[in-house]
């Protein structure tokens, strides 16, 4: 009984989705030719005023306010959701779809059934969205090898402006602060997996964990206007949603992760609702791009400008300040939220904006799409194939490429009949009007080009995109569709790397070197299959037969460097390191491998060096901050140590290790009392031989001889990792209190 109750209450919450509620139509009447008598007249008359006031009351309730409310004084929470199609929410039509928190916004905001996205990649979508500009401003093209530039104003900078305070958690590495999107944040929350070094195998955080952070920020931060971005990554590939979601959806793991990322959704707005928020608040949910399964051969996102990875779902909810179950068919794009974000509080929009505000649209006063320019320098930046470019423009959307591309979106949503040929004058003016924008949208901003870290190159791969170009290709470049074949390799191969089918991998990205031997990252990839083979030396083999074809390629020589540190080759790490630096000194792989095998080696000083070298590059490298840290304390420079662990313990409250080498460090320093306070906070956290020990020796030099004895028995209930040397010296020791105590 309670499923069908269930069934039934969704299709009542979603029907006035699927078509605009319109008012009730009151029949007409006409008087009757016999004059008729006062009475009746009177009741014909009370009658009528009843049916009209009926039809009024039905108006006013029942269809949705046209009405929007600006307010200065609203919090503004935007979320985004990586990776989603539009066909697969149940508020746009999906009746497998688990979504009742994104259909309820739906059903209770505004939904927009034609947004889009300017360019199918997260990062250069999401500065498209923080900054009002189509990537041909602001110039992030790429994941990972752009910065934004500081002279642009972002969202999060236009509201700290009028008071509030920001704060971002974000989830997936391609968002990371280092790519500049942070610009404006008061707190910018990007902790994936802090505690590796090189290479992140877990470059993103599911929804549960951004959650978790936005709640304890919130808990802090309900008093006071504020905007935050909440960005969920759980859509993306490889698809695999956590249980029950995982038995839920076995055959559609894709629809299991936008299950799971719906029901955070749905704890956000408990929460906003848990601090009378909910009612003070415009809430924006945005898909930054789609996702393709197969469509004209493209699987994931980032190649191709198709409707499956550049439509995306979009709603607006704010409880008393906008219409309610409303759609707008008008199609909008994604640099129009910071213009109507800004507009809804009445906040000025900056001059160089090129979006422009939706609340005239949702009002009714607008109702002519806008014409979006989208484009993707994806296959030029990894591939080595040309750029695409393109215009959506009433119901056409024209592709700039080696081969040309014409749709007509109205008759041919799937894009299946190319027009080019057929519709030559309508091609010619979109392709005009395409060069007219690009002419006029250009900005004199020169984006900071950066080279990518095998590290960063290495959590991209995590994440799906899989580089087989080092650097942008010059000239005359292949379409994306005449590389198809070498385009269904890679995705091969990359399905069998989430699969762990690490030969099977391994023979396709033969395959690709063998198509172009010329390409860097071709030979990077092999070699990862090799090494999660445990096959070291053929691993070097591969990346040293790439370098006698590329030679200096920094990729392949930090590659090669972290494998000869794995094969416990110091030497060769170390002049594979210094072939990088020489040529590029601040290439951060080199100088943190460089330090840590100096220290290992006991060259404290030169490593200290790399250490510090390597933490002007990347000064928030956890990894590299508590190395150097320990090894200042070794050389016995302790105020230093301590310096940096007490920042360090800040950041991560709950890291046992930073307590224990801290308390260790406090204590050659000579201050038993805050050795015992950190060491005691450390083994609560996690218990360690080490801290065990450590503690004991604190409070012996303490004269409290009972909690020594009681931490030495500790340390030598389960004395593992420890030498011989160590667990003698301390049953010993242990032996001596124990005489002491009896005394």
């Amino acid at each position: 009984m309670a499923k069908k109750k269930r069934k039934k209450k969704k299709k009542r919450i979603q029907k006035p989705l699927a078509q605009k509620p319109q008012p009730q139509k009151v029949e007409e009447r006409t008087a009757p030719e016999k004059k008729p008598k006062k009475k009746k007249l009177f009741f014909f008359a009370s009658f009528l005023l009843l049916l009209v006031a009926a039809a009024l009351v039905f108006f006013f309730f029942l269809t949705p306010r046209k009405k929007v409310i600006k307010d200065s004084s609203l919090n503004v929470l935007l979320v985004t959701l990586d990776t989603t199609r539009t066909d697969r929410l149940g508020c746009y039509g999906y009746q497998k779809a688990k979504t009742p928190n994104l259909d309820y916004m739906a059903s209770n905001g505004v939904r927009f059934l034609n947004a889009y996205c300017q360019v199918p990649l997260t990062c250069p979508s999401h500065c498209s969205i923080l900054t009002g500009t189509y990537p041909l401003y602001h110039q992030v093209r790429n994941n990972g090898t752009y910065y934004l530039s500081p002279e642009l104003l972002t969202l999060a900078e236009a509201l700290k402006e009028k008071g509030l305070k920001t704060a971002a958690f974000v989830s997936s590495f391609t968002v990371d602060s280092r790519f500049g999107l942070d610009q404006g944040f008061d707190v910018y929350n990007d902790q994936f997996a802090p505690d590796q070094t090189f290479k992140a195998l877990n470059s993103e955080r599911k929804a549960d964990k951004v959650f978790a952070s936005f709640a304890r920020w919130l808990e802090k931060n309900k008093v006071g206007q504020f905007f935050t971005w909440v960005h969920f990554f759980d859509p993306h590939l490889p698809y695999d949603p956590p249980s029950p979601y995982r038995e839920q959806f076995l055959d559609k793991p894709y629809d299991g992760e936008i299950a799971f990322m719906d029901f955070y959704i749905g704890k956000i707005v408990e929460k906003l609702e848990k601090y009378n928020l909910l009612g003070k608040t415009l809430i924006i949910l945005a898909g930054d791009h789609g996702e393709a399964f197969g469509e004209k051969q493209e699987k994931g996102h980032g190649v191709f400008l198709y409707e499956s990875t550049m439509r995306v779902p979009l709603i607006f909810y704010a409880e008393n300040n906008l219409p309610k179950g409303k759609f707008i068919d008008a199609r909008v794009r994604l640099i129009d939220l910071m213009p109507s974000i800004l507009d809804m509080l009445n906040a000025p929009l900056p001059k160089d904006i090129q979006g422009i505000s939706l609340l005239p649209y949702i009002e009714g006063k607008k109702k002519k799409g806008l014409s979006s320019y989208i484009e993707s320098y994806f296959p030029r930046e990894n591939y080595g194939w040309s750029e695409l470019v393109g215009l959506i423009d009433g119901e056409w959307k024209y592709i700039r490429a080696p081969k040309e591309e014409l749709y007509n979106l109205n008759q041919d949503p799937q894009e299946e009949k190319n027009l080019i040929q057929e519709e030559r004058k309508i091609a010619q003016e979109k392709k005009d009007k395409l060069e007219d924008i690009i002419k006029n949208s250009t900005s004199s901003l020169i984006a900071e080009k950066r080279t990518m870290t095998a590290e960063e190159r290495e959590r991209l791969r995590s994440l799906g995109y899989i580089a087989t170009s080092e650097s942008p290709s010059q000239g005359e470049l292949p379409d994306p569709k005449d590389r198809i074949e070498e385009f269904l390799l890679i995705q091969q191969a990359e399905a069998y790397e989430i699969e762990e089918k690490f030969q099977d991998a391994a023979a396709i990205y033969e395959k690709i070197i063998s198509l172009r031997p010329n390409v860097a990252t071709s030979y990077v990839n092999l070699a990862l299959m090799k090494a999660r083979m445990m096959k070291i030396d053929e691993t070097i083999q591969v990346l040293e037969q790439g370098l006698e074809q590329i030679p200096d390629s920094e990729v392949l020589l930090s590659r090669l460097g972290h494998t000869f540190m794995v094969a416990g080759r110091v030497k060769k790490a170390l002049d594979t390191f210094d072939h990088i630096l020489k040529n590029n000194p601040r290439y951060f792989d080199a100088l943190l491998g460089s330090a840590w095998m100096l220290d290992l080696m006991g060259q404290k000083q030169d490593a200290q060096a790399y250490y510090r070298k390597a933490l002007e590059v990347e000064p928030e490298n956890k990894f590299a901050r508590k190395n150097y840290a320990l090894s200042l304390a070794i050389s016995g420079k302790l105020n230093q140590s301590i310096e940096i662990y007490n920042s360090l313990k800040k950041e991560y409250p709950n890291d046992y290790e930073i307590y224990q080498d801290l308390g260790i460090a406090f204590g050659y320093a000579g201050d038993i009392t805050q050795s015992i306070e950190n060491l005691e906070t450390a083994v609560s956290l996690h218990p360690t031989p080490v801290a065990y020990l450590n503690l004991a020796v604190a409070m012996k030099k303490e004269g409290k001889r009972e909690q020594a004895v009681r931490y030495l028995k500790l340390y030598l209930e389960n004395p593992e990792g420890e030498s011989e040397e160590s667990i003698s010296r301390a049953r010993a020791e242990l032996q001596n209190l124990e005489k002491t105590l009896k005394q």
